[in-house]
């Protein structure tokens, strides 16, 4: 309004009447010259006065160097400038037309996965190439270097000039025993010491009468670790209380702590073994260190786990059967997934994390915690905000739904064959239907094989466990959802017989992070999943003080290639 009041004014003045515009003067006529501004001597307070004359003096002197063609006088005098401003401009076009295209796809991307009744939909990925194998350019670097030397002069001292004998109970499931049947190998061999074939102990939970020999080869067990151990069946004749052996306490060690040294057992137990000729270790869970043994120790360990320690032939042949099916389920040779799934209703109460369920769900599991685990549980009111701090730390296992939508990020297709390696799943069928339907050929040892073929094994629990172990030994790529040593001793062995073969190990933290984030899209998080993935699927990782060998033989275990 000020501009159009400022023109009516001039206007007034110009078209005044023509009998005063002939009777004033030309000195004091407001139009000429004298009294107009004075665009020289005061450019800037013309331009301020009149915007339009501004606007046009700018694109004078800045516009029009860079786009010549806009002024036809500058183009006709200036046509080499003409042709690179129409270059700019085409790039500049280009580059708006890229950036708004990626900001509307951004944007339309949907929130991760839509969930449609207790089914999950996720957009498709593309398959990347190194879906089912590591890059052979990072796997030839080591070579497995454990096993037994032939030829090599054996330096264990006849048996009369033995330091004693030792006993352990293996404890635990199938896996934690096997570990300890490794420890108790090295320690025999730190002490100078006799080992008696251990005994499984049965487990308050599996409650397995397991014997060492109803699932492992114990005649390779012995003659393959002969010139390292020496290695008896059975307690000596000569000893006839054999029930003080597994009672007493005059014959028991029982002060050896976690993760002990190699020094610890010859000052502490050795004098004990020598004094007393027969001694049972216990317990005897995680009771030997890592880097405070021999190296030469570490590599006995692995000479044992990798080497030495076989299941029976027939549990060998049965879980070949299993892997041939499932490298054959589409009519052809295919790869295959196996898919280690800890969401048993044990494991969901123990890890004292919160998860998806209804209302009488949580009950009846705050009732189960407080049963089973009464001291951690206490009132309960501390419970939420630990459960909240462990899943924001990457410390709850994986639900079936989470399996899938971190699956698919990967580019795994709806046509992966997976074998599921787990017990009874905590919630049932519904609990399982978002990972069945997004991958519909899913499927465990018990449909995999009949009634008949699975009978003979059923009488140790122990052996349906070495069954999974096998299977999974076999996968062409192996998953994990959750710690233990499960886990860890297959990804130590894959790692062992080659690291060609993908062991993945999911980022749970960075899992809670995007799906607990509102904003956070689909192409976005396949993005993360893929860049943060891509150094968790078994690739060789060098060693750290107290890790653990059992899921990295790297440097004891392992020689550069």
């Amino acid at each position: 309004m000020a501009e159009l009041r400022h023109s009516s004014s001039i206007g007034n003045r110009v078209t005044a009447s023509p009998r005063k515009r002939d009777d004033v003067t030309a000195s004091s006529s407001p139009l000429v010259p004298d009294s107009a501004p004075n665009v020289d001597d005061d450019d800037d307070d013309y331009r301020g006065r009149y915007p339009r004359d501004r606007f046009r003096s700018f694109c004078s002197s800045h516009l029009q160097p860079l786009f010549p063609f806009f002024f036809p006088d500058e183009s006709r005098s200036h046509p080499h400038k003409f042709k690179i401003s129409l270059f700019l401009l085409v790039v500049l076009i280009l580059s708006l037309v890229v950036l708004i295209s990626s900001v509307v796809h951004r944007l339309s991307a949907p929130y991760l996965c839509k969930k449609d009744g207790i089914t999950l939909q996720c957009p498709p990925v593309k398959e990347p190439s190194s879906l089912w194998e590591n890059p052979y350019s990072s796997t030839t670097s080591w070579k497995p270097c454990a096993e037994r030397r032939e030829g090599l002069k054996s330096d264990i001292p006849p048996e009369n000039a033995t330091n004693g004998y030792i006993f352990i109970h293996a404890e635990g499931g199938l896996n934690q025993q096997r570990i300890a049947i490794c420890n108790a190998v090295a320690v025999a061999k730190i002490m100078n010491a006799t080992l008696i074939l251990p005994v499984l102990k049965q487990d308050q939970i599996w409650k397995d009468q397991t014997k060492l020999e109803d699932i492992f080869d114990v005649d390779h067990f012995i003659n393959y670790l002969k010139d390292d151990v020496r290695i008896v069946r059975d307690i000596p004749e000569w000893f006839t209380d054999k029930a003080e052996l597994f009672s007493s306490i005059r014959r028991t060690v029982k002060n050896i702590p976690k993760y002990a040294s190699a020094e610890f057992y010859i000052d502490n137990v050795l004098p004990r073994v020598k004094e007393k000729k027969i001694m049972s270790l216990k317990p005897f869970v995680d009771r030997l260190g890592y880097d405070n043994v021999p190296p030469e120790i570490n590599k006995l360990r692995c000479r044992v786990n990798y080497h030495a320690l076989k299941f029976l032939p027939e549990i060998e042949q049965m879980a070949d059967q299993l892997v041939s099916r499932m490298r054959n389920r589409t009519g052809s040779s295919n790869p295959f997934m196996a898919l280690h799934l800890r969401f048993e209703k044990g494991m969901v109460g123990l890890s004292f994390c919160d998860f998806v369920g209804t209302r009488s769900e949580k009950d009846l599991m705050a009732a189960y915690r407080k049963k089973e685990w009464p001291r951690r549980f206490k009132d309960g009111s501390h419970l939420w905000a630990l459960a909240l701090q462990k899943r924001k730390e990457g410390r709850c296992p994986l639900e079936p739904g989470e399996v899938a939508v971190l699956l698919r990020a990967m580019g795994y297709p709806k046509e992966t064959q997976i074998y599921v390696a787990s017990g009874q799943v905590y919630g049932g069928q519904n609990r399982m239907a978002p990972l069945r339907n997004m991958f519909p050929n899913l499927v465990t040892k018990e449909e995999l094989a009949t009634k008949p073929e699975l009978d003979g094994f059923r009488k140790h629990v122990t052996s349906l466990a070495a069954l999974d172990f096998l299977v999974c030994l076999k996968s062409d790529v192996f998953v994990m959802t959750h710690g233990g040593n499960f886990a860890k001793l297959i990804i130590g062995h894959r790692r062992y017989m080659g690291h060609r073969l993908k062991s993945i190990k999911p980022d749970k933290g960075l899992m809670s992070k995007s799906l607990g984030d509102p904003y956070m899209g689909w192409a976005s998080f396949v993005e993360d999943v893929v860049i943060t993935h891509q150094t968790r699927t078994g690739l060789p990782e060098e060693t750290f003080p107290n890790y653990d060998l059992w899921e990295n033989p790297l440097t004891n275990c392992m020689c550069k290639a």
